[in-house]
C-alpha cells in the first residue's frame, strides 16, 4: 500500500487534477508529505505561540495597559483560544486536510467567506514574518543600534532556505528552537520569583502612580490586540494536520495537552513581569524601541550575563516564530491553489519532490520586505502597527473557526450522525462553545481600537486596528461577483435556521438563487460528511511513544518534558 504521505493532501471542498499543464509546461506536483510526528507537532504548537508576542509584546502591553490589564486580558484571550483550539481540533482530527480552518469554513459555512478569510490569513502569516524580522532589529538594539537591518536580511535567507528543505527539516528546527524557549521561560519564572522575594518587591509595582490599570478602559482594551498577537499560531495546528503522521491519534493529544502548557507559561510569565517591572520603565515601549521585560528582570537583579543570554534566546525565538509563520503561510497559499474551484493561481500548487510548495514559499516570504521600513518609521512604531494587523487577523481566524464548528456540528446532527462517530470531540463545548467564541471575538474586534478614537483620534492607529475588516468584506464581495452561479450543494434547505431569519424563499428557483447569491450558505443537509476522512494505515500507528518504551529512563523523562 502506498504511503499516505506520498499522496496530495487537498482541501475538503474539492479535488485537484494533477495532470494539468500550466503555461504549456507540465509541472510535477507530488503533494505535501506527512513528515511531522506528535513530538514535532507539539513543539510546533508551542513554538508558534511562544514568540515575540510573549517576549516583546508583554513590554508593549505593560506600558499601555499596566500589570492588571495585561494579566486579565491575556487570561481572557487565552480562554477564548483554548475553546477555539478544541473546536478546531475536532474538525482537524476528522478531516486532516491542507488549508486548515479555511477548508472547514468553505465546506460547512460559506465558500465566499472562506475565500476572503483564507487570503486574509495568508496575509496574516506573511505580515507575521515581516513583524518577526522587525522584532529581530528591536532585540539586537540591546547590544547595538548600528546596522540592525542586517540581522533581518540574514534571518530571511536562513528561513527561506530551511523552509525550502523537506518538512522534516522544518519540524526538527522548530522542535529544538522551541525546546530552548521553554527551558528559558522556566528559568525566567524561577528567577523572577526568587528576585521578587529576595528584593522584597511584592506587589509594589501595582501601586505606583497610574497602576495597576494604566490608561483606563482604553488601555485595557488596547491590550487585547497584543494578547491576540501573542496567542496567534495555535490555530495553525489545523494546517499541520495535513502533514501529521497518524492525525487521529496525534491531533487530539496535541490539542489536549499543548495549550495548557502554553497557558501556564503565559500566565506565570505575565504575573512575574507585572510584579517585577514597573509599567513606566524607561524605553519599555516607544516609537523607536521596545525592550523585553525578560531582559529587564535580569538587569534589575544585576545579572548582566543572564540578561544577555536571555536576549540571545529571544533572538532565537524570533527566528522560531518567523519560521512557523512562513511555514503556515506557505501551506495556506498551497491550499488555496488546490481548491476546487481554484482560489489562487495553479503555480502555487507545484511542490518539489520533498513536498515543499516552493512558489508559495517564495511569494509568502516576499512580503517580508516591509521589515526594512524601520529606517523611515522607527522599529518600535512599525512593529506595533504590524502587531495590530496580525492580532486582528488572528481574531478573524478564531471567529471563522467558531462559525465553521457551529455549522459542522449542526450538519453532523441533522444528517443523523452520532457524536460517538467523531474521532475526537468534547461534549461540554456544545452548544455554547461556538457561540461563546463568535460573540466574544466579535466584541474584542470592535472595542480594542477604543484608544485610537478617544480621547484623541489617531488615523494610523485606527487603520492598524480596523483595516482587516474592509479587506475581508471586499474580498468576500469580489468572490461573490466572480462566482455568480451558485453550486448546487450551497442551496439552503427550508429548515435552515439562517434561512428562516429571512423568511422561506425556496418556493421558486429564482428566489433560492437570489438568497444564495446574497448569503452563500452551504446546505447542511446536503454537505458531504464522508470525504477526506483519514483512515489510519498500519505504518502510521507506531510513533515516538513506542520508541520511548524501548529506551532508557532518561529518554522517557526527556520525551515527557518535550
Amino acid at each position: 500500500m502506498a504511503d499516505p504521505g506520498d499522496s496530495p493532501q487537498t482541501p475538503s471542498y474539492g479535488a485537484v487534477d494533477h495532470d494539468r499543464e500550466e503555461t504549456g509546461i507540465a509541472r510535477r506536483r507530488t503533494g505535501l508529505h506527512r513528515g511531522l510526528g506528535s513530538r514535532q507537532v507539539s513543539m510546533i504548537a508551542i513554538g508558534g505561540t511562544i514568540g515575540t508576542g510573549l517576549f516583546l509584546g508583554t513590554g508593549k502591553s505593560l506600558a499601555e495597559g499596566g500589570p492588571a490589564s495585561m494579566l486579565l486580558a491575556y487570561a481572557l484571550v487565552g480562554t477564548i483560544v483554548y475553546l477555539t483550539l478544541l473546536l478546531l481540533g475536532e474538525m482537524a482530527t476528522q478531516y486532516p486536510v491542507a488549508g486548515s480552518f479555511s477548508a472547514y469554513t468553505s465546506r460547512f459555512f460559506s465558500p465566499s467567506y472562506a475565500f476572503a478569510i483564507s487570503w486574509n490569513y495568508w496575509l496574516n502569516d506573511a505580515v507575521s514574518v515581516a513583524s518577526d524580522l522587525t522584532a529581530a532589529q528591536l532585540v539586537l538594539q540591546f547590544w547595538t543600534a548600528e546596522y540592525t537591518w542586517v540581522v533581518s536580511l540574514v534571518f530571511w535567507v536562513f528561513l527561506v532556505s530551511m523552509n525550502a528543505a523537506h518538512v522534516k527539516a522544518y519540524g526538527e528546527l522548530e522542535y529544538w528552537l522551541s525546546f530552548l524557549k521553554v527551558a528559558s521561560i522556566i528559568a525566567f519564572i524561577i528567577s523572577g520569583v526568587f528576585l521578587n522575594i529576595h528584593a522584597d518587591i511584592g506587589f509594589s509595582n501595582w501601586s505606583i502612580p497610574g497602576a495597576p490599570f494604566v490608561g483606563g478602559f482604553g488601555g485595557f482594551a488596547r491590550v487585547f490586540v497584543t494578547a491576540s498577537f501573542a496567542y496567534g499560531g495555535t490555530e495553525s495546528l489545523g494546517i499541520t494536520a495535513g502533514e501529521t503522521k497518524n492525525p487521529s491519534k496525534n491531533m487530539p493529544r496535541v490539542v489536549k495537552f499543548v495549550f495548557w502548557r502554553i497557558l501556564l507559561f503565559y500566565v506565570l510569565s505575565i504575573l512575574v513581569i507585572g510584579l517585577n517591572v514597573p509599567w513606566n520603565y524607561p524605553n519599555l515601549s516607544n516609537r523607536t524601541t521596545t525592550t523585553s521585560p525578560f531582559t529587564i528582570v535580569f538587569e534589575q537583579a544585576g545579572l548582566s550575563f543572564a540578561a544577555s543570554f536571555m536576549n540571545t534566546v529571544i533572538l532565537t525565538s524570533v527566528l522560531s516564530a518567523g519560521n512557523h509563520a512562513l511555514f503556515a503561510g506557505t501551506r495556506v497559499l498551497y491550499g488555496l491553489s488546490v481548491a476546487n474551484p481554484p482560489q489562487a493561481p495553479a503555480l502555487f500548487s507545484w511542490t518539489t519532490t520533498g513536498g515543499v510548495p516552493l512558489p508559495a514559499l517564495l511569494l509568502t516570504s516576499s512580503v517580508s520586505v516591509l521589515c526594512f521600513g524601520t529606517s523611515f518609521i522607527g522599529s518600535g512604531a512599525l512593529w506595533g502597527w504590524l502587531q495590530n494587523i496580525v492580532g486582528v487577523s488572528n481574531q478573524i481566524a478564531w471567529l471563522s473557526i467558531g462559525l465553521a464548528s457551529w455549522r459542522f456540528r449542526k450538519a453532523w446532527i441533522r444528517q443523523g450522525r452520532s457524536l460517538s462517530e467523531l474521532k475526537f470531540h468534547t461534549s461540554w463545548t456544545w452548544p455554547y462553545g461556538p457561540a461563546f467564541v463568535i460573540v466574544a471575538v466579535s466584541i474584542l474586534i470592535v472595542v480594542q481600537g477604543w484608544s485610537s478614537i478617544l480621547p484623541k483620534f489617531s488615523a494610523v492607529d485606527f487603520l492598524s486596528f480596523y483595516i482587516e475588516i474592509p479587506i475581508v468584506v471586499m474580498m468576500y464581495l469580489g468572490w461573490r461577483l466572480l462566482k455568480r452561479q451558485p453550486a448546487t450543494d450551497c442551496l439552503p434547505s427550508s429548515s435552515d435556521p439562517l434561512l428562516r431569519l429571512r423568511g422561506n424563499h425556496t418556493d421558486t428557483d429564482r428566489e433560492s438563487r437570489r438568497y444564495i447569491w446574497l448569503w452563500d450558505l452551504v446546505d447542511l443537509q446536503a454537505v458531504d460528511l464522508n470525504s477526506d476522512q483519514y483512515d489510519d494505515e498500519d505504518e502510521d500507528k507506531p510513533d515516538e511513544r513506542q520508541h520511548t518504551r524501548n529506551s532508557g529512563l532518561w529518554r522517557r523523562v526527556y520525551h515527557y518534558l518535550a
